[in-house]
């Protein structure tokens, strides 16, 4: 069912996603999967929206995919290159979010959980969050992207320690090989993350855009400047971002970006 995707603003710049499975820690079932770039796009077409937090319901961040499902969605290969598309395309709407996003992690983060985290720009945790990539637990593979995903976030040794071993990794763990930016204690991370968020969401949108733009450059392959880049940075220069955030500046005041 689709309400199980739950999108609101929490501000008039910050908007919060929330996978609502709680009585499966989160897993995400096909309907999930499917809905999840629809969802992310009515997010990022919001007005005024400049960061996204993602979260769990409740006590865990998300226990991957819904594995009750698994005998009807793999069934034949057509059902399975099917399913795989989807959570394909989910993933790739959510590391392709126009605005940066950041993934405010409890208790379970596993499989396709920490595939969804992975996709967010920066990953904020508590002390509960754990951490497990298991498709050989399954006869599984993780898809390219993801291992990209993972390769970039924690480097090859450590992924290859993840994928490998499908050992559960712990909090501490987690924050010393990268996959989180940061931890916290339990009773300060929805604040902190809304901090951090409110602390984007106080910069120039279009900065924050084009930046995202060229990070999704880097990753594709690209490693010096082109004229497409070159473009992105002298435009800067004729915003109405920039001429609101050097006058600001000068006038020694907080920019009011619009």
């Amino acid at each position: 069912m689709t309400n199980k995707l739950k999108f609101k603003m929490l501000t008039p710049a910050i908007g919060e996603l929330v996978l609502s499975q709680p009585e499966r820690r989160n897993a995400l079932n096909a309907a999930m999967w499917a809905h999840l770039p629809v969802i992310l796009k009515q997010a990022a077409d919001a007005k005024g929206l400049r960061a996204l937090i993602l979260r769990g319901d409740g006590d865990h961040f998300a226990s991957g995919a819904d594995i009750t499902e698994f005998e009807t969605l793999y069934a034949t290969p057509e059902s399975a290159k099917s399913i795989s598309d989807d959570i394909a395309a989910g993933f790739n709407a959510l590391a392709q979010f126009p605005m940066p996003t950041i993934a405010m992690i409890r208790g379970a983060c596993v499989g396709g959980g920490c595939g969804l985290a992975l996709a967010c720009d920066v990953r904020f945790a508590d002390s509960t969050s754990r951490y497990a990539i298991t498709p050989a637990k399954l006869g599984l593979l993780y898809p390219f992207g993801d291992v990209q995903r993972l390769i970039e976030t924690v480097g090859i040794p450590n992924a290859k320690d993840m994928l490998f071993s499908a050992r559960p990794v712990n909090a501490k763990t987690a924050r010393k090989m990268g996959l989180i930016n940061q931890l916290f204690k339990v009773d300060n991370l929805e604040a902190k993350t809304l901090d951090y968020a409110q602390s984007i969401a106080n910069l120039s949108p279009s900065s924050l855009r084009v930046s995202k733009q060229m990070f999704a450059a880097y990753q594709a392959g690209q490693s010096g400047e082109t004229a497409q880049s070159m473009d992105w940075f002298l435009d800067g220069f004729a915003s109405a971002d920039f001429k609101e955030g050097y006058k600001a500046f000068l006038e020694k005041r907080k920019p009011n970006f619009s």
